[in-house]
């Protein structure tokens, strides 16, 4: 039985739309397999002329979980290059929700990328504080406005030759983002769905687009959500990348970095080499695990 590769772009229903040589196949998976992500690489037979079955997935460079009711947490996307984190001054800026993106991807090998939307929106003087913080810190900041396609050129770049995944609070403008990016979108989305028959395509489930200058876009509008349930009180501290190079000079290897003897953050937020308030979001996200 001959093996094909292909990428994996949809759930649809029950089944999963795989991507080889151009054409859609609807593909079952086999039961012993675990969860298959979009973005997924795997291995595929041919069952008819339309549809297959994964046999296997292919080792992932990276991926995205979800918490599930279950103990299981649920993949929701494989093989991310880069999360472009989308936050705006309306709603607000979620700069909580931010740290807790950024802490996930230095965790999971993806790098990150902020893209502030709405830039047509004045910043308070405290927001663009917080701004130069990040930028300090080495994360490329993207100042667009999907509205009127101020900045799109730079993120559309940006987005070239790789996977990326878009993830923000609603109402920041993901999906003006998406749409902006992709002009075909609804065209391709009801081309999958249409190619395997299946009906809708759900909207909460993630889709891979190619993007016309080259490179992926999954789109994964329920992917607000993905927490920090996966991560230790360690994993936390690590993903405040500005903690990586002091954490080894703590003095006990366990230091929950609030107020242990010998802690090697702290002193460096009081005489304000590190961002206080950065600092403070890091103590209020270890509450809320």
């Amino acid at each position: 039985m001959t093996h094909n590769e292909g990428l994996v772009i949809a759930h649809l229903g029950q089944g999963i739309a795989v991507e080889y040589n151009n054409q859609i196949i609807l593909c079952q998976t086999l039961r012993r397999l675990d969860t298959v992500a979009v973005g997924d690489r795997v291995l595929w037979s041919r069952a008819s002329e339309d549809q297959g079955r994964i046999e296997e997935i292919l080792p992932r460079r990276s991926v995205l979980v979800r918490p599930s009711k279950s103990a299981k947490s649920r993949p929701v996307a494989a093989n991310i290059d880069t999360i472009f984190v989308v936050f705006a001054v309306e709603p607000r800026c979620d700069f909580l929700l931010l740290d807790q993106y950024l802490a996930i991807c230095e965790n999971r090998n993806i790098d990150a990328a902020l893209v502030l939307n709405k830039t047509d929106l004045p910043l308070s003087d405290m927001i663009e504080q917080e701004l130069r913080v990040y930028e300090d810190l080495g994360y490329a900041l993207y100042r667009v406005s999907a509205a009127s396609g101020a900045g799109m050129a730079a993120l559309k770049q940006a987005l070239k030759g790789q996977v990326s995944l878009f993830a923000g609070q609603s109402g920041v403008g993901k999906s003006s983002l998406t749409n902006a990016i992709l002009p075909d979108k609804l065209l391709k989305t009801n081309t999958v769905s249409a190619t395997t028959k299946h009906g809708r395509h759900t909207t909460t489930a993630a889709t891979l687009y190619h993007l016309p200058d080259g490179g992926d876009l999954i789109d994964s509008p329920g992917v607000a959500i993905f927490g920090l349930a996966e991560l230790s009180d360690a994993q936390l501290a690590y993903g405040y990348r500005e903690f990586q190079p002091l954490m080894d000079e703590c003095q006990f290897n366990d230091c929950s970095h609030t107020h242990d003897k010998g802690c090697a953050i702290l002193p460096a937020v009081e005489n304000g080499t590190l961002s206080i308030s950065r600092y403070q979001r890091f103590l209020k996200l270890k509450e809320k695990m």
